[in-house]
């Protein structure tokens, strides 16, 4: 009877070290937020990213953002990844004054006010560390550390996170938060309609502030099966310092619904967006920069979807 008993424990500490691996895998049950989940050491991943960033208050805009992942889990706990991230926009009196401009992502590009933009680049080459310092399913919160910096041919990024995690009903269920410090240069051509002598008449590296907070939550309702939701606040300072509360120039809002797969070796993800009416633009006067409280500044637009796919080896 003793060793029957010691038996079954030792086949439920087998069952239960390989859940607890395949739930520790970086797998993205969201498609913006970021969970706590790393590889585990030694295990390597491929993953592409396709977001779709849809329409404005006027005209048309069409923004495809491609990345492409590989990811290595350099401990248990730290996982190294690498991007390629390629851009395509197709925008058309897009801007509140009824004249076409570019996207955030192409602000050094020059446009003709009364054409279509079509255009596609090199985003730029991004790396990326996680650090998780506690796991969600060994402690009753996880606390993940993230950093990446991106480089470009003519824009320099680096992004910060801060992300915890909680799981409950035997991890069927998984709420992540996620506060997110970004910093970006942009390097732009010169405005020929600025004041002799500034920095925008000439060639200058333009600075921005993004401080984001995002909240997510899952439900496993089949085997391999998970729908939820995602919550995004989005906030934008010129300039380096996001405590200059007179810097500050964009505010958004966007929710959706999101459903993941996540099979033995390969796993997908999709999320649809929309923002909603409570965005503000501190900067731009005009009016048409908010219509319904929907923000359509630069770097802003109505909906988002974002589809994941990968695999694990």
């Amino acid at each position: 009877m003793r060793s029957a008993s010691w038996t079954k424990v030792a086949a439920l500490a087998v069952m239960a070290s390989l859940g607890a691996g395949a739930a520790w895998a970086d797998e993205p049950l969201f498609g913006y937020v970021y969970t706590t989940d790393v590889l585990p050491k030694g295990k390597a991943e491929i993953e592409q990213w396709m977001t779709l960033r849809e329409g404005r208050s006027q005209g048309d805009f069409h923004v495809l953002q491609a990345r492409t992942e590989v990811s290595y889990g350099l401990t248990d706990s730290l996982q190294l990844s690498g991007y390629l991230n390629l851009a395509y926009a197709d925008v058309f009196h897009n801007a509140p004054g009824g004249e076409s401009s570019p996207p955030e992502i192409f602000a050094d590009y020059s446009v003709d006010a009364d054409k279509r933009m079509k255009r596609g680049r090199l985003e730029g080459l991004s790396g990326e560390l996680i650090w998780r310092l506690a796991s969600p399913y060994t402690s009753p919160v996880g606390v993940a550390l993230y950093v990446e910096p991106t480089i470009g041919p003519r824009t320099r990024e680096l992004e910060s996170r801060f992300i915890v995690q909680k799981n409950f009903h035997d991890d069927r269920v998984v709420i992540s938060g996620n506060v997110t410090l970004g910093y970006e240069w942009r390097k732009l051509q010169a405005d020929p309609e600025a004041d002799v002598g500034s920095a925008e008449s000439r060639v200058h590296w333009d600075k921005e502030t993004d401080v984001n907070f995002s909240i997510a939550g899952s439900y496993r309702f089949a085997p391999n099966w998970s729908v939820g939701v995602e919550a995004l606040n989005e906030r934008e300072w010129g300039g380096l310092d996001p405590f200059k509360s007179d810097h500050r120039t964009n505010v958004a809002y966007y929710v959706g619904p999101n459903i993941h797969y996540g099979g033995q070796k390969y796993f997908a993800t999709a999320t649809f967006l929309a923002q909603l009416g409570a965005g503000k633009d501190y900067a731009n006067p005009h009016p048409g920069f908010i219509v319904d409280g929907i923000n359509n500044a630069d770097d802003f637009e109505k909906y988002r979807l974002r589809v994941k796919v990968g695999s694990v080896f």
